[in-house]
C-alpha cells in the first residue's frame, strides 16, 4: 500500500463513526438508511450466478445517467447479469423503478481495504462502470490487482472539484493511473482529468441526451395536465434545493399570469414536508400529488412529493424551471425538459452541467435568470406567449437530438 492510500485509509478509519452517526441522522428523514446496514461492509445476502458487469450508480441523477448505458449493455451481453451499485437509498429506489427486477441491486460498501475485497469475492465482476465522478482508491486498486477492467464514464470535472482533488493530487493520480478507461462528458472535462493523471481518456458526449422520455410517463403527464385544468398556465420548479423554495413562492404570490399554478417538485423526498410548511406558512392555498386528486380552481400551488415521476412533471407542464441553479448548489439536469419539448430556465449557478447548460442557452432551448424575481419575469413572458414558449421547445428537441450518440461511443470504449 503506498503512503497516500495509506493515509486515505488511516483518515477513512477515523472518519467511521461520523460516517455511522451521519446515518443515523438521515435516517430521521429516510429510514431506509438505516436499512441493509452490513453491505455498506461488504456483506451480502445475495449470490449471483453467472457472468456479471458491475455498474455504480451513487445516487437518483447518476442512476438515471446511466439508463440508456444499462439497456444497452443487457442488449449487448444478453448472457451477463447487471449489478447496479449505489450510495443512498433514492437512488437505490431510482433504480428499482428504472428497472425492476430485470438487474440486481445493492450497496457499494465504503472504501476500506477488507469490505472492498469481500464486495469483489462475493460478485467477480467481468468489468465494472463507475458512473460521473466517483473515484474510491482503496476499490480502484483493488480492482487493478484483481484484472478487473474498471472504467470511469460519463465523467465530468468541474473547475471547483478540480481543486478540490488538487489537494489529494498523488492519491488521485494513482487512481486514475489504474482506470481502464475513462468517457469524458466533454473535452474540458477531458482536460482537466488529464491535469490530474488522467490516462486513456477519450471524450465520448454525456450519455443524459440518449435518455429517451418513457411513454408511459409523457402518457401520465397528459392526464395530470387535464387534472390541473387543461387551458391553466403551469409553471414547474423541477428538483428544488433547500433555501430556493422560499425565494420562489415569494415571488410567485405576484405573478401577473391570471389563474397560474406553480408546482414545485423538490430534490430530495426527505424535504416533501419541510417544504410543505413553507408552502403553508406562504399563504397559498395547495395541494399534494400523494393525495392523488384533481387540483382545485382555488390551488395556487401543487406539491411533487412523489418519486420516479420527473417526466411526467414535465410532460404535464407550459414552462420549467431547473433547480440547484438559483442557489450555489451547481443545478440538475436541464437535458430532460428539453428532451420532452418545455422551454427551459434556470439559475446562475449550474457548474455541474456547465456544458449542457451554455449549449441549451445557444440553442435557443433555455434562459438563464439572476435570481427569482427574473425567473417570474421569464416565466410570465413564456407563458403568455404560446408561439415564444413553442419555438423554445422545439429548440429543446432539436437541441437533444442533435448531442445523443454517447452510449455507442461508451460502449465502443469498454469494448476497447
Amino acid at each position: 500500500m503506498t503512503l497516500a492510500r495509506f493515509a486515505y485509509t488511516a483518515l477513512l478509519c477515523f472518519l467511521l463513526p461520523q460516517a455511522i452517526a451521519r446515518l443515523v441522522w438521515r435516517a430521521r428523514r429516510q429510514p431506509a438508511y438505516l436499512e441493509r446496514i452490513p453491505e455498506r461492509f461488504g456483506y451480502y445476502r445475495e449470490r449471483l450466478e453467472g457472468p456479471i458487469i458491475w455498474i455504480h450508480a451513487v445516487s437518483v441523477g447518476e442512476t438515471r445517467a446511466a439508463e440508456p448505458l444499462v439497456r444497452a449493455l443487457r442488449a449487448k451481453y444478453p448472457r451477463h447479469r447487471l449489478l447496479l451499485t449505489h450510495m443512498t437509498p433514492t437512488g437505490r429506489e431510482a433504480g428499482e423503478a428504472l428497472f425492476g427486477e430485470s438487474i440486481s441491486r445493492c450497496y457499494l460498501p465504503y472504501d476500506f481495504p477488507g469490505a472492498v475485497a469481500r464486495f469483489l469475492d462475493r460478485f467477480r465482476p467481468d468489468f465494472g462502470v463507475l458512473m460521473e465522478t466517483e473515484l474510491w482508491p482503496n476499490l480502484i486498486h483493488a480492482c487493478h490487482a484483481r484484472g478487473i477492467p474498471l472504467s470511469l464514464v460519463n465523467a465530468r470535472l468541474s473547475g471547483k472539484s478540480l481543486r478540490r482533488y488538487e489537494r489529494f493530487r498523488t492519491l488521485v493520480r494513482e487512481s486514475l493511473e489504474r482506470l481502464a478507461a475513462i468517457g469524458a462528458q466533454t473535452d474540458e472535462d477531458a482536460r482537466r482529468l488529464r491535469e490530474l493523471g488522467g490516462q486513456r481518456i477519450a471524450v465520448t458526449g454525456n450519455l443524459k441526451f440518449d435518455i429517451v422520455p418513457p411513454a408511459d410517463q409523457l402518457q401520465r403527464g397528459r392526464e395530470w395536465r387535464e387534472r390541473y385544468g387543461a387551458t391553466r398556465p403551469v409553471l414547474l420548479a423541477a428538483s428544488t434545493r433547500d433555501g430556493e423554495e422560499a425565494l420562489l413562492l415569494r415571488e410567485f404570490r405576484a405573478m401577473s399570469v391570471p389563474n397560474a399554478l406553480l408546482v414545485i417538485v423538490p430534490r430530495h423526498p426527505q424535504r416533501f414536508d419541510e417544504v410543505a410548511r413553507l408552502i403553508e406558512r406562504s399563504g397559498l392555498t395547495y395541494q399534494r400529488r400523494s393525495a392523488d386528486q384533481p387540483v382545485a380552481a382555488g390551488t395556487r400551488v401543487l406539491l411533487g412529493d412523489s418519486m420516479g415521476e420527473m417526466f411526467a412533471y414535465y410532460a404535464a407542464c407550459d414552462v420549467a424551471f431547473v433547480g440547484g441553479s438559483l442557489l450555489p448548489f451547481g443545478g440538475q439536469n436541464m437535458i430532460e425538459p428539453c428532451a420532452v419539448g418545455r422551454p427551459v430556465l434556470f439559475g446562475a449557478h449550474t457548474y455541474n452541467f456547465a456544458d449542457a447548460a451554455e449549449k441549451a442557452i445557444a440553442a435557443g432551448a433555455a434562459v438563464r435568470v439572476r435570481d427569482a424575481a427574473e425567473l417570474m419575469r421569464q416565466a410570465t413572458m413564456l407563458l403568455t406567449d404560446a408561439a415564444a414558449a413553442e419555438r423554445m421547445g422545439k429548440a429543446g428537441t432539436d437541441f437533444v437530438r442533435a448531442h445523443q450518440g454517447a452510449t455507442q461511443r461508451v460502449l465502443d470504449l469498454l469494448q476497447r
